[in-house]
């Protein structure tokens, strides 16, 4: 699993303790020192530096089957700013550092959104680790992808198991999650990401659509049922599903409207941003949100 930086976490009693464990349940084993609630020592941060991850032991309670943070070619290869990006990448991070005090920071939106891609370079600013909740409930149910899960068992199962990995993850601290699209429609999903900071990445359907028919619709199985041709039929698809989410979009703590930050680079298409710019507004739109509320409870 992709990360920037070792996984710190502050476990909690397992919630299956005299109980039968769900499908899908990990192991229990003992927590290593380094998974302790301790601050870690500050470390100078290097952009796309491809800092190599410690190796850990998994965590008691945890869902995650080996769960721990390894060497990978995600987790080691360079992430490439412009010079500028870099710069202001950096001060953002260090400005909204203090004010997220290792609070997880999940990543909602519609399917092609980019939140895989941006949270990557969150975390990585942040000196979090990532985690791809999609790739973790493959990973509990041993199923390689979500369309398989939904043709063996069903969108249901894929849900019930999407919000165990939520629970487990909500108890966790310094991490970056990006969630799967559908994860807002249930109330219990809310009730752990709330533990965090939810940033919604709101992108144009028009921009979505054609970022799902440049790569098919074989790994999306909402959209995968109909035939004829992708574009038309992932914009509608897309458009139904957006009808039932977006107020629960909306829920989230802040929304970064990619229509707004191609606007303020003088882009009229969204998809000709790059994923660094994305990330920037995000960290913005963190801190805006964070000040607010630090300024509310003074």
């Amino acid at each position: 699993m992709d990360a920037s930086v070792g996984l710190r976490a502050t476990p909690r009693a397992s919630s299956w303790a005299g109980q039968h464990k769900p499908h899908g349940a990990f192991f229990s084993g003992r927590v290593p020192a380094s998974l302790t609630s301790e601050k870690p020592a500050q470390r100078p941060l290097v952009l796309g530096s491809g800092t190599p991850m410690r190796s850990m032991e998994p965590v008691r309670g945890a869902r995650f089957k080996g769960l721990c943070c390894k060497k990978s070619a995600a987790g080691t290869e360079k992430v490439h700013y412009s010079a500028d990006e870099a710069l202001i990448l950096k001060q953002k991070a260090e400005d909204v550092l203090p004010c997220l005090n290792d609070r997880c920071v999940y990543l909602v939106g519609m399917m092609g959104s980019g939140k895989t891609t941006v949270g990557k370079i969150i975390a990585e600013v942040l000196g979090y680790s990532f985690f791809d909740s999609d790739k973790l409930v493959e990973q509990a149910v041993g199923i390689s992808s979500v369309a398989e899960i939904f043709q063996v068992h069903s969108e249901a199962f894929f849900r019930d198991n999407e919000s165990e990995v939520l629970r487990d993850l909500s108890s966790m601290h310094r991490l970056v999650v990006a969630t799967g699209g559908g994860a807002v429609i249930r109330p219990i999903n809310w009730s752990y990401m709330r533990k965090g900071l939810t940033i919604w990445l709101d992108v144009p359907l028009d921009a979505l659509a054609r970022r799902i028919a440049a790569v098919g619709t074989a790994s999306r199985p909402l959209l995968h049922q109909e035939s004829g041709d992708t574009y038309a039929k992932a914009y509608a698809k897309l458009t139904a599903l957006l009808e039932k989410r977006m107020d629960s979009y909306a829920n989230a703590d802040a929304r970064v409207s990619l229509e707004n930050v191609a606007f303020k680079h003088g882009h009229d298409d969204v998809n000709v941003l790059t994923p660094s710019a994305i990330a920037i507004e995000a960290l913005l739109k963190m801190e805006s949100f964070l000040t607010e509320k630090a300024m509310v409870r003074n």
